[in-house]
């Protein structure tokens, strides 16, 4: 009887010190839009932060051996009172340490400032590009590894510049980011000389868009910007644009950038370019090397596995999963100085950190974060040939 108390005592001992360990396991909140009008982006995005995570936690080394988990929630990209909901789930329920997303800028926005901000919640975005957000209120919780719109329209104007082409009509999805996007781009295309004969938005999700079609025709142009969403309404502007024969070639920003959309338009996309973030950098190329049963090379994978390292790089450096403490260490882990750290080496990072060393994490999208700490930006330039993406450039 006194062995069985023994044993009993020792086994409720050890089961506490298992109860204590499993509730110090740390989850991370992969907050991107699993259905919607990205959805095909997010295939890739997802499972790339997801890697970063298992890569941290399988090492064994983060905060003396804690495990970390991640929690998929949907932003729905366009729905901001799901993606409200989504969030306060994340951090109310299931008690995240912090958050990879959101992913387009409306649904991280409301996410941010109603859920994130009062509840300070480190959030990092590898896809919110809307150049609002780098003034919005965030008392230094909101991170981003996708460059600003602002810059965005700046590149887009060089390369259309660059094809000699001088007039232009945009269209762009009724929402923050591609009111944003059109925007940024009007002020660098006209102030570079050339010419915007209409800036129309158009609603995502309609059956129909001969009205939209019509009036950029009218207006005129020798290409269509469409920045929209491959999955939704941009996708619907440019095949009503080719069945009426208003267009012949568009212009794709970085929410157009996807293999969905020349799979789902076919040849007649020929032609078409544009571009989106991204960079041939040797972590980049790491990452296409290590990546699973996802497509590295697809846009915005490469900055979701860089937000996912920087968070639990940042825990590490300040030694500590409070986002109101690590939130400090973020700038630290991403810029100089400190050892280059790429794709597959977040082992030898948290190492480095735990010895009290210095890292900067250059990651797969050559990470520098500037200003309100946002991505200083690299973009691959594509065109639309033989029926695929193809990339022909970096800038």
């Amino acid at each position: 009887m006194k062995k069985l108390v023994i044993t009993s005592a020792v086994a409720l001992s050890m089961s506490g010190v298992a109860g204590s360990a499993m509730a110090e396991d740390i989850k991370i909140g992969v907050f991107l839009g699993l259905t919607g009008p990205i959805e095909s982006l997010v295939a890739n995005m997802a499972p790339a932060a997801e890697q970063a995570i298992a890569e941290v936690s399988e090492s064994g080394k983060l905060l003396e051996g804690t495990k970390v988990e991640a929690v998929r929630a949907d932003t729905t990209c366009v729905d901001t009172a799901a993606a409200t909901s989504a969030i306060e789930r994340l951090i109310t329920s299931d008690k995240v340490a912090g958050v990879v997303g959101g992913d387009c800028s409306g649904a991280t926005t409301a996410a941010l400032t109603n859920v994130a901000l009062p509840n300070g919640m480190v959030m990092i975005s590898p896809s919110a590009t809307s150049p609002a957000l780098s003034t919005v209120e965030d008392n230094g919780l909101f991170f981003r590894t996708a460059p600003s719109d602002a810059r965005q329209g700046v590149v887009m104007s060089d390369i259309i510049m660059g094809k000699d082409i001088k007039e232009v009509a945009v269209t762009y999805t009724n929402n923050d980011y591609g009111k944003g996007l059109a925007d940024a781009f009007q002020a660098a295309f006209e102030e570079a000389g050339g010419t915007v004969t209409i800036s129309a938005a158009h609603e995502d999700g309609k059956a129909d868009y001969a009205a939209e079609v019509g009036a950029l025709a009218s207006a005129g142009g020798e290409v269509l910007v469409v920045a929209g969403y491959l999955d939704q309404g941009g996708k619907g502007i440019i095949q009503a644009s080719l069945d009426t024969g208003a267009f012949e070639t568009f212009v794709l920003p970085d929410g157009m950038v996807g293999d969905a959309l020349p799979e789902a338009i076919g040849p007649d996309l020929n032609g078409s370019f544009g571009q989106a973030p991204g960079t041939d950098s040797p972590g980049a190329g790491k990452l296409v090397e290590i990546a699973g049963d996802y497509d590295a090379t697809s846009p915005f994978a490469a900055e979701s596995y860089d937000a996912a390292a920087l968070i639990l790089l940042a825990m590490q450096a300040a030694g500590s999963t409070d986002p109101n403490k690590y939130k400090d260490s973020v700038m630290d882990v991403a810029n100089a100085p400190g050892e280059e750290i790429l794709p597959g080496e977040l082992a030898k990072a948290l190492e480095i950190l735990a010895g009290g060393g210095e890292v900067n994490y250059v990651g797969a999208s050559n990470v520098e974060l500037v200003g309100a700490g946002e991505s200083a930006g690299n973009y691959r330039e594509i065109e639309i040939k033989d029926g695929a993406l193809s990339t022909v450039g970096y800038r």
